[in-house]
């Protein structure tokens, strides 16, 4: 089995509602996402000849998506009362609401589905909320 990674970083704050600890406060992260691709075979054709697939073209993806959450604050639906999003919107705040609590256990499962979803032999994703805690998502569509 053939296995590739790269990483991404990205900077937010969130907070985890109705947990009962510190972090149903907001606070912000540098999440640093690992992506694993995997294969049996590697390309035997054309440009990307002797690979699993082009690094650019793994790079790219995972960057995108870790720009798309960079300097927000992330909230689950429903957490923030109307109010607060208006106010924090009109103060000029960036926002994105996920239908989950935005765990890196959560994260991980979102981030693989969207590489998935590009048809991406992604085999295993893992987002690092600290340098020393991290959460994985490993799927089995590509064993």
């Amino acid at each position: 089995m053939y296995k590739l990674k790269t990483t991404a970083a990205f900077d937010s704050a969130h907070f985890l509602y109705g947990y009962e600890g510190k972090c149903s406060n907001i606070h912000g992260h540098h999440w640093v996402i690992e992506a694993e691709i995997s294969s049996a075979q590697l390309q035997q054709n054309g440009v990307c000849r002797g690979m699993v697939i082009d690094f650019s073209d793994l790079k790219r993806e995972l960057r995108g998506i870790a720009d798309s959450y960079d300097h927000s604050l992330i909230y689950e639906a429903g957490s923030l009362k109307s109010k607060t999003i208006e106010a924090l919107e009109e103060e000029g705040f960036r926002l994105i609401e996920i239908p989950l609590r935005p765990t890196a256990e959560n994260f991980a499962k979102i981030i693989y589905d969207s590489l998935f979803g590009k048809e991406l032999p992604v085999s295993k994703i893992t987002v690092y909320e600290t340098p020393e805690n991290c959460a994985s998502y490993e799927g089995f569509e590509n064993v």
